[in-house]
């Protein structure tokens, strides 16, 4: 079986060097009609916050609370699922319910979402590479070590076959790209299996 849902495309490479969250989050908002543009969601829905270097080390948010850094900037990491549900809920949600789907299968995601007609904001990796130990650094609310899963990369999952899944892959102009299965849930597992998905309100 295969189902390909026809959401419009957008690239981060040009002006979103760490922005695959907020493009990915935006290729779904096209898709149900909100004319957002991926500015507006960094500026207005998405929770940032910049790092500090301090006598005593560097210093950052927790990506479940904010994107660390600046979308806009190379050199800046991402944010995890709770950040994207909040600025979701900020653009969408008179009329959608976001739901952090962190933990459930992607065949469970498949029969919630895709088959349903909507698309899922996914976690895995760029290119579906290896997940490397990154950088870490101190959290400003504890001062407790945090340490980044380094090639962290938000898609947006559209489809499937019965050999693997179909995105709307935002890095380096990848448009509609087909990952292998057991490759794409190796990578997810090591992202936390974060996902975001959306359900009309009743």
């Amino acid at each position: 079986m295969k189902r390909i849902l026809k959401v419009p495309y957008l690239d981060q490479s040009v002006r979103y060097p760490t922005g695959c969250e907020s493009v990915s989050s935006v290729m779904l908002l096209q898709y149900l009609g909100y004319p957002v543009t991926v500015d507006s969601f960094i500026e207005n829905y998405l929770d940032k916050k910049d790092f500090e270097q301090r006598p005593d080390g560097l210093y950052g948010a927790d990506p479940n609370q904010y994107f660390c850094g600046s979308p806009y900037d190379p050199d800046s990491f991402g944010c995890y699922a709770p950040v994207i549900c909040r600025a979701l809920e900020k653009a969408a949600g008179d009329r959608y319910t976001v739901k952090n789907e962190t933990g459930t299968p992607i065949a469970i995601l498949l029969e919630k979402y895709i088959n349903q007609g909507m698309p899922v904001v996914f976690w895995a990796s760029i290119n579906m590479l290896p997940p490397i130990t990154g950088p870490c650094w101190k959290l400003f609310d504890s001062g407790k070590i945090f340490t980044w899963i380094s090639n962290e990369h938000c898609m947006l999952l559209v489809g499937y076959d019965d050999t693997g899944y179909y995105f709307n892959d935002p890095y380096e102009n990848h448009g509609l790209i087909h990952y292998p299965k057991a490759l794409t849930e190796e990578r997810h597992a090591a992202q936390y299996q974060m996902a975001v998905g959306l359900c009309a309100r009743i």
